[in-house]
This record gives structure tokens, sequence and C-alpha cells, in this order.
């Protein structure tokens, strides 16, 4: 691919759609659950929500959705998942780059919605 940007904008909607079932083709590997999750931008699962799908390491899965939110919250990439027409719910607000990557991707936003 000459674009890796677009690559980016691919995994992140395959993830995204993957990201709802936990239990699917990965078995119980919770790690991967919770990276799924932050790599597409979700929110982090609560307690109440893990316990009902019977999560034994919820550790492992905050360890995955912190190092998910880490790839998904670059500043970089904001704008082209603005433009993609992904809504941003504000995981990385309090991150250190979250401002930067809210002013991203609003302006990939407004383009997308004009």
């Amino acid at each position: 691919m000459k674009n890796p940007v677009w690559f980016i904008v691919i995994v992140l909607f395959i993830s995204g759609c993957s990201a709802s079932d936990p239990d699917g083709a990965q078995g119980k590997n919770w790690y991967q659950a919770g990276y799924r999750d932050g790599v597409a931008g979700h929110h982090q699962r609560t307690y109440k929500v893990l316990s009902a799908l019977d999560v034994t390491q919820q550790s492992d899965y905050d360890k995955g959705y912190t190092d998910g939110v880490k790839v998904f919250c670059n500043p970089d990439f904001a704008y082209q998942i603005g433009l993609s027409g992904q809504y941003y719910d504000g995981i990385c607000d309090g991150t250190a780059n979250g401002n930067r990557f809210r002013l991203e991707w609003r302006r990939g936003w407004q383009q997308f919605t004009q």
C-alpha cells in the first residue's frame, strides 16, 4: 500500500466491527478483547458488564484496553478517523495528546458531515 494512513483506517474499522464479541474466535483472551475495545475507540467495559461475561482476568482486559487506547489516541490519525465518519466518544480526553486528537478529529468530522 502506498498510503499507510488508509491501512490504519481499515484496521480500525475492522477492529471496531469485532470489538463487541470478546468471546469470538479469540476464545477468552481478555487482553485481546480489551485491546480491540481500546483501538476501536470504544469506552472501557464496566465491571458489571465484564462480570456478566464471566471475565476471570479483568487485569488482562484492563491492560489490553490501555494499550489499545494508546494506539487509537494517536493525533496523527485523528483526522482520518473523523473523515471516515467514525464518531469520537472522548476516550482520549485526559491523555497527553487528547486536545490535539480532538481538534484533528473534529477537522475530519466537519469535512465528513459537509
